[in-house]
Parts: structure tokens; C-alpha cells; sequence
């Protein structure tokens, strides 16, 4: 794998620039006077502006080098930003001919699972039809402003047999005195630890895996950087340039990361870490800036799903709604205990259907039965009124007979959904995988868990049978000794690209220096359609705590991130599904009291049921049975990793 050079990136853009100069005079044969391409050179500034008119992507009027500003009101949320597009080595954004813009606007809402049920997607948009002075490629670069973030992307046509190869080198650079949260890529890909610096301190080099989230200096605004809608093309990481620009990287320039090298080797590695074809036109995924006042409109922003396509009405009639798609909480033995025999197994779907469960997630071993006795357990299960969740590695799937043979077999056993794992490359042979592995999941109505993953970029809205994928350093990892800082900065980082499959809520030492109350809280926090919990669930039912686990929602009608809230210190949201609220708190590191105000609650009386930490005692909680109104407020005191649930219910 090929690591981007250590050069600074204006370098970089200089001698791609001159190598498109001499390749295009001396291969192409298209080259002009001097003077006769000087002439034409020109680029106008093209600026779109959010519905709300507050936020603002612009392009700058530099024909020699495409770059790009977003700022929100006066405040400067990216600096000048050069573009980098390339297509067959030859750099698109150099040398540039303006040639016009056409203005347009989305005004849609759709249903949804994330912190709302319902998307608002709402943008004005700008198509800019240019052409590369030196090369005679025509393209398109397109522009979207929302009112919590801003996209581009790039459309090159071409004919359908012919082949290019497409490479990114656009920089995003923060502001001096912002700060940031990233994780690497080289050790655990998607599942790393995170890092937090000023952004001045993140030396040249250094790799993060999207989403970037920043701080501007002040907490005048969020940021968080990303992708959406990536499909046919290779996924991005990023490189800092060490001035503060973080890189475009496609998944061939990316390091070698110890997932994909222990279970594939550096042979197949060294195959993936060269850039691919694309025939006919070539879309990229949307280069994207979440933006935000506070983290409440970063965490509630659909901008991700918004700039993917709707679901095919030919594998999802009902969208969303569709009824074999069915959002739930699921148990999974591997992490607390237990066996793995027929018998096992159905007395895991029998206590799951007791905490009123949707799902029970088996590994690999069901693959040891005969179809007998899977039928057994799957109708077993089902009495329960639990469904059931086979695990596959992703490489028994990598033919178009494979893919067929398996979802099929689903199917005909009557099981729900596939938990497929170790991917862990962002190449587009596997992004191509991915899209083969859902379509095929939808033709045989089976939902989808996809592990060893990379970040989501929206499409679960083109496929809603995708119900979560892991890309998350979760409670699999037994070796994370911070999970108290590493669980106040998910949901402001990992999550804001989409669900996130870290199996919550475990009460025992894989919680290293968090409470019992805390784990509780992350079942809230960590939502998403396919919510795992890995405690073992007679443990749950035997737990004071089991009424309010029993409750909690997988997915959510409404969500306020409270102004508490810090980024690696403190998530505190409230939550609302059906008539029910739920205020979940986990803290970070260092003791803290929090007052709450119920006024998100609405008119009327409430029963309120609250499960706090027990002073000085990490493994045990306090229940609270009481009343609440929208006039109170709640004093919730917590330790180092405390935390708070609570529960509101209309009398």
C-alpha cells in the first residue's frame, strides 16, 4: 500500500500540475499557444447558499487551481481549500475554463432511523460545468448547501466501455486554534481508538479515518468531515498535510491496516493498492462538511442520507416501511457467556422473547448444523417471536453463485438477517462487494449487519435492509482501558456518519473504568435499527435495572442533545419515542453534577423511573420511582465513567 508522499501539498499540486502540462502537449496532442490558452483561461466564483442563507459553500475565481471556502455567518469554518481531481493522471482541477452554473433546489422529507424519524432533506444545489484547459475534459462539479452542512462532487461523463482511472488529492484545512478528534487507520481500520489535538499539533503524515470532528476556536461552531453515497469508486481517508489540511486519500493510498494484513496477507494487499478503473461516467461520493452552532444540530443532521438515492421501489415497495424490515434489540452470547449447542441457543431465543427482544445474533458455529436443525431453532424462535441473525465472513460471498446460495438458503430457513464480517478496505472491489452483498440481501428479503466494516456513507437509505454496520472500536475490544473518554467522544465522531454495531451494555470488567448506570445510558446513546445488547440476558432479567433495559428503543422519533454536552467529557441527550421520554447521561472522565431541566417533556404529569449510580459501589445502581413535570429539573451527580438513565411516562 502506498502511503501519500510526505511532501507538502502545494508541492504536490505543482507537480501534478506540470506533469498534466507535458503529458497533455506530449501524449494527447491537443495543446495550444500559450498565449491562445491564457486567453481562455477563467473562472468566476460560484457561491450556494443553506435555505436559511447562514451557511455558505463557495468556489473561488483561481482558474489555475480549483479551491473552496465554507462559512457559516461570519464565522470561517474551512479555509481556502484546494481541490484536487485527477483522471488518468492528468489534474482536472488545474487550469479550468468556467463555462456556466445551473442553480437548483431539493425540498423532500422521508422517513427515518437516526436521532429522528423523520429526514428533512432541504438544500439549494449549483451543477458548474467546466472544462480542463489542457486536457479538453469537460466536467461537472456539483455543489449543495444545507442548512447544517455543505457537499460536492465531481461528475466526469464517458462512454460506457471505456475505462479511467479516477484519484483525489482535495484538502479540507481548519482553522489555526480548532481542535480535533480523529483515530488512525493503519492499526485497527475503523475500529481504533481516538486521538484529540489541536489541529496545528497533528503532525504531516498522520492518517484519520472519516469522520473527522472538529472544534473552532471559541466554540463558535462544529465540524465534521465526511463522504456520503459512496458507490462504484474507492472510499476516502484522510492524511494530514501537517499545515493543518487534511488530504483526500482513496482506499489504494491508504496504509496497510493490521485487520486486512492478518486475515488476507500483504499479497492481496499489495494487489488492492493499486488505483481501479471505472467505465462509463464517473460520479464521485460526496465530499462533505457537516457544520453546526452545537453539537445538538450535528448529531440530528440527515445531510449523509440526504444525498443518497431513495430505495429501489422494485426490493422495497414500502420504502422504509417495507414490511420484512423490522428495527429491534437483539442478544448475542459472545461476549458474557454462554454455549453454543441447539439446546443453548433456544433458550437464548427463550430469555430474549421474555425481555421482549426482536432478534438473537449466532455466530459462525450454526454453519456445523444440518438444515434440520436449523429449522428447529428458526422455528423455535419465532414462537418467541424472536428472529434470528446468522454470521458469515465475507470471503465464503465473493461470487455471484456464493451471494445466492447463501441469502437463498436465509430465506427458505425463515431466517431474518446476516451479520457478514472482515471486509476492512475501503478499495473499490470491496465497496463493489458491499453494494452486490446488499442488493443480493434485498432480492431475498434479508437484512444486513455488516462487521469488519468501514464508516457508513448513507447508503442504509438506498438500502434500509442494512441495518447497522460495527466501523467502531465497541466493546468487542477487551484491551481499551479509557471507555469512559472513548464513549462521550462516539457520539459526536463515529455515529454522526451513521449507526454504529458496538454491542452495549456489558457489566462486567470489559466496562473497565465505567458504572453499571453508564452501560445502562450507552443503550440509548448508541441506538440504531439493530441494537445489540451483550450482557446475557437472564442477567438482564435478573438485574434492578431490567424494567428500564426492557424499555429502551432502538430507534427514535425525536432527539435534544443537551447544552451540557462535550465532546470526550459528557453526552447527555433526551430522547423521545411514541408519548415516552428518556433522558440518558454517561459521563467522561473526573466527577461531575449536571442539573437538567424537564422541559423538553411536555403538558401534564409524568411517572418517571431513574437509574443512577450507587455512591462509591461501580457494579450497582439506584432505582427511583417518582413523578416529574416539565417544570422541574433533575440534579444528576456522577463519578469518573457515571452515568444516568431516566424514564418518562404519561400518567
Amino acid at each position: 500500500m502506498r502511503k501519500l508522499p510526505m511532501a507538502i501539498f502545494a508541492a504536490l499540486v505543482l507537480a501534478a500540475h506540470c506533469t498534466c502540462v507535458l503529458a497533455a502537449q506530449s501524449q494527447r496532442g491537443k495543446s495550444e499557444p500559450r498565449s491562445r490558452r491564457s486567453q481562455r483561461i477563467r473562472m468566476e466564483e460560484v457561491q450556494v447558499a443553506s435555505p436559511d442563507g447562514k451557511l455558505k459553500l463557495t468556489v473561488l475565481p483561481n482558474a489555475e487551481r480549483l479551491a473552496f471556502t465554507v462559512a457559516l455567518g461570519e464565522t470561517t469554518v474551512l479555509e481556502p481549500s484546494p481541490i484536487g481531481m485527477q483522471l488518468d493522471g492528468y489534474d482536472l482541477s488545474s487550469g479550468v475554463v468556467f463555462e456556466k452554473a445551473e442553480p437548483y433546489e431539493v425540498k423532500e422529507t422521508y422517513p427515518w432511523w437516526g436521532a429522528k424519524s423523520l429526514a428533512v432533506n432541504h438544500c439549494n444545489g449549483m451543477k458548474i460545468d467546466l472544462q480542463n484547459d489542457l486536457t479538453f475534459d469537460r466536467y461537472v462539479l456539483e455543489l449543495r448547501a444545507y442548512n447544517d452542512g455543505v457537499a460536492f462532487r465531481h461528475v466526469i461523463p464517458g462512454e460506457g466501455s471505456v475505462a479511467r482511472v479516477p484519484d483525489e488529492y482535495t484538502a479540507f484545512v481548519i482553522p489555526e486554534g480548532s481542535k480535533v478528534w480523529y483515530h488512525g487507520l493503519a492499526g485497527g481500520h475503523y475500529e481504533d481508538e481516538y486521538k484529540d489535538k489541536r489541529v496545528s499539533d497533528v503532525q504531516a503524515g498522520e492518517w484519520a479515518g472519516p469522520p473527522i470532528t472538529f472544534k473552532l476556536p471559541g466554540k463558535t461552531a462544529y465540524g465534521a468531515i465526511t463522504e456520503a453515497n459512496l458507490v462504484n469508486y474507492a472510499g476516502m481517508g484522510l492524511q494530514c498535510d501537517g499545515r493543518r489540511g487534511w488530504v483526500t486519500a482513496l482506499g489504494h493510498r491508504q496504509p496497510l491496516n493490521y485487520p486486512f494484513e492478518l486475515r488476507y496477507g500483504r499479497d492481496e494487499a499489495k494487489r488492492l493498492g493499486k488505483p481501479a478503473a471505472i467505465q462509463g461516467t464517473i460520479v464521485t461520493p460526496w465530499r462533505v462538511v457537516l457544520v453546526g452552532r452545537d453539537l445538538n444540530t450535528l448529531v440530528n443532521s440527515t445531510v449523509i442520507p440526504n444525498l443518497c438515492p431513495p430505495p429501489d421501489p422494485q426490493y422495497f415497495p414500502a420504502g422504509l416501511k417495507t414490511a420484512w424490515i423490522k428495527p429491534g434489540r437483539a442478544v448475542w452470547r459472545y461476549l458474557d457467556g454462554g454455549g453454543s449447542s441447539i439446546e443453548e441457543m433456544k433458550e437464548f431465543s427463550r430469555l430474549a422473547g421474555q425481555l421482549g427482544f426482536e432478534y438473537h445474533v449466532l455466530e459462525g458455529f450454526w454453519s456445523r448444523w444440518s438444515d434440520e436443525q436449523i429449522k428447529e431453532v428458526v422455528d423455535y424462535s419465532k414462537k418467541q417471536g424472536v428472529g434470528l441473525w446468522f454470521w458469515q465472513h465475507s470471503n465464503q460471498l465473493r461470487t455471484t453463485e456464493a451471494r445466492e446460495e447463501f441469502f437463498k438458503k436465509l430465506h427458505d430457513w425463515g431466517v431474518a438477517g446476516a451479520k457478514i464480517d472482515f471486509l476492512d478496505h475501503e478499495a473499490k472491489e470491496i465497496i463493489d462487494h458491499y453494494e452486490a452483498l446488499t442488493e443480493t440481501a434485498a432480492k431475498y428479503q434479508i437484512m444486513v449487519n455488516f462487521h469488519g466494516a468501514n464508516k457508513p456513507t448513507g447508503r442504509a437509505r438506498t438500502w434500509p435492509n442494512e441495518l447497522v454496520r460495527e466501523a467502531v472500536r465497541g466493546m468487542e475490544n477487551s484491551t481499551l482501558k479509557e471507555r469512559a473518554r472513548h464513549e462521550t467522544i462516539l457520539p459526536f465522531t463515529r455515529f454522526l456518519a451513521g449507526h454504529a454495531d458496538y454491542t452495549s451494555m456489558h457489566f462486567g470488567s470489559r466496562r473497565q473504568d465505567t458504572t453499571v448506570a453508564h452501560q445502562i445510558a450507552t443503550a440509548a446513546i448508541f441506538g440504531g435499527p439493530l441494537l445489540t445488547l451483550v450482557m446475557q440476558p437472564q442477567k438482564m432479567l435478573d438485574h434492578p435495572a431490567a424494567e428500564m433495559i426492557k424499555s429502551i428503543s432502538p430507534v427514535w422519533d425525536e432527539t435534544l442533545v443537551l447544552p451540557d454536552s462535550e465532546i470526550g467529557e459528557l453526552a447527555a441527550y433526551a430522547r423521545r419515542t411514541g408519548g415516552t421520554w428518556f433522558l440518558a447521561v454517561v459521563n467522561g472522565p473526573g466527577h461531575r453534577t449536571i442539573k437538567v431541566p424537564l422541559s423538553f417533556l411536555g403538558k401534564g404529569d409524568y411517572a418517571a423511573l431513574y437509574v443512577r449510580d450507587a455512591n462509591g459501589k461501580p457494579d450497582e445502581v439506584v432505582i427511583e420511582n417518582t413523578a416529574a413535570n416539565s417544570g422541574a429539573a433533575l440534579t444528576i451527580a456522577m463519578p469518573h465513567g457515571g452515568g444516568f438513565i431516566g424514564r418518562f411516562v404519561k400518567k
